[in-house]
C-alpha cells in the first residue's frame, strides 16, 4: 500500500503566494519522479511541474518563473511553491508520484486526493 497526501491548498488573492506539501509513504522500493498535476473545472488534468530523481525540474510554460518545485528524497516529500499567483491557477492540485513497490516490480503513478487552489482577482 502507498500513501499520497496532500495539505496546503487555500484561497488567496491575485498576486499572492501557496505553498503545497505532499508526502509518500507505505510500500516504496523506489521513487522515479514526484510532481504536482491540476484540473480546473470543465477541464483535463495537465502537468504543473514534475521532478525526476537526481533530475532538473520541468514546468509547465504557463507556471514556469512563479512555481518552484522540490523535493526531498529522504522523507520523500515534495512541495510546490506557487508564487504571483493568477486566477487562472485555480484548479485542484494533485500530487504525484512515479513508484516501484518492489526490486523488480514496474514504476506505476500513485495520486493524491488533491487539495483546492482558488486565486481570486
Amino acid at each position: 500500500q502507498v500513501q499520497v497526501v496532500e495539505s496546503g491548498g487555500g484561497l488567496v488573492q491575485a498576486g499572492g503566494s501557496l505553498r503545497l506539501s505532499c508526502a509518500v509513504s507505505g510500500s516504496i522500493f523506489s521513487i522515479n519522479a514526484m510532481g504536482w498535476y491540476r484540473q480546473a473545472p470543465g477541464k483535463e488534468r495537465e502537468l504543473v511541474g514534475t521532478l525526476y530523481t537526481g533530475g532538473s525540474p520541468n514546468y509547465a510554460g504557463s507556471v514556469k518563473g512563479r512555481f518552484t518545485i522540490s523535493r526531498d528524497n529522504a522523507k520523500n516529500t515534495v512541495d510546490l511553491q506557487m508564487n504571483n499567483l493568477k486566477p487562472e491557477d485555480t484548479a485542484v492540485y494533485y500530487c504525484n508520484a512515479y513508484i516501484r513497490t518492489w526490486a523488480w516490480g514496474s514504476f506505476n503513478n500513485y495520486w493524491g486526493q488533491g487539495t483546492q487552489v482558488t486565486v481570486s482577482s
